[in-house]
């Protein structure tokens, strides 16, 4: 474990002197009800990552992180949901009723088609339901593991089989009040294996990064996605 955590603070470490990674390649690919998804590619290597964004966000608010998951040797694709940039697809009118884990899915089969051996899911808010819902249709094994970022998917828990990892903010809350209640009776009717992270302070999904949490929440992540 020392060694783990070891190389995961040199891997931050690194990426915070390199400063924002560039995507080495902007891509598109089909989705399986007739849309298009516009995406950025970081990094080389057999594991792939799929980065899905929350509703305030698009591809490029992921810039940093993938910098650092593809210099811990991850081949990591952050991908515009339909109605975001240039990417499309039926439904695109109303997000939250949007089949958006058909993005995830065709981001899934890009990286396989590209070569990976195994495919990881990371999704914040709304992408972590896109990523939940996604995970549930695959077939055993074509994911990997599934890190949802102060999400509270549809998508019932039991359905979730691989490797999970939760995380929200103890203060995180909206219109209808605190998340981690409900974030928590989810992760409780997961099955093994999982692990639930509570961070301190108030900010929700991807503005994390944007905190003195930031850096923890990375750390965790990478951590989870690195282990055997």
């Amino acid at each position: 474990m020392d060694n783990a955590m070891a190389f995961v603070r040199l891997t931050l470490a690194a990426v915070a002197l390199a400063g924002f990674a560039a995507a080495q390649e902007h891509v598109s690919f089909p989705t399986q009800d007739g849309g298009l998804v516009f995406a950025d590619v970081y990094g080389k290597g057999e594991r792939g990552v799929v980065l899905a964004h929350g509703g305030r966000f698009n591809k490029e608010s992921w810039a940093k992180q993938a910098g650092a998951l593809a210099g811990a040797g991850f081949r990591v694709v952050a991908i515009d949901f339909r109605g975001y940039g240039q990417s499309r697809g039926p439904g695109q009118a109303d997000i939250y009723s949007a089949p958006l884990h058909l993005d995830v899915v065709a981001a899934v089969g890009y990286l396989k088609a590209a070569g990976s051996k195994s495919v990881s899911l990371v999704g914040g808010s709304l992408g972590g339901g896109a990523a939940a819902a996604a995970a549930a249709e695959a077939q055993p094994g074509e994911i990997d593991r599934l890190v949802l970022l102060a999400a509270t998917p549809d998508t019932p828990a039991e359905k979730l089989t691989g490797r999970k990892l939760y995380i929200v903010a103890r203060d995180d809350a909206n219109a209808a009040g605190l998340r981690l209640p409900g974030i928590r009776a989810h992760y409780e009717k997961a099955p093994e294996p999982k692990e639930l992270i509570v961070v301190e302070g108030s900010a929700h999904a991807q503005f994390l990064f944007q905190t003195d949490q930031g850096e923890r929440v990375m750390r965790e992540i990478l951590r989870f996605l690195s282990a055997p």
